[in-house]
């Protein structure tokens, strides 16, 4: 089954962070968010805005083209 863009993104965000030996508490934390939701996030199961993914670039210090590259 063809991968949602939702968990593209998800899989991206989780590829970099691992790259970047950034655990996922603590990029939740740079990020202000909860755990669980970036948990949520990386799994697919979260429609982000642009303004959480904007958070997430500058917490991983990339820019936004990064996390369409699939």
């Amino acid at each position: 089954m063809e991968q949602t863009i939702q968990q593209k993104v998800g899989k991206r965000i989780q590829e970099i962070r691992t790259k970047k030996n950034i655990s996922q508490q603590d990029l939740a934390s740079k990020c202000n968010f909860e755990k669980s939701n970036m948990s949520r996030l990386e799994n697919g199961n979260a429609n982000a805005t642009l303004s959480t993914l904007e958070k997430v670039c500058n917490a991983l210090e990339i820019d936004y083209i990064e996390l369409f590259k699939f």
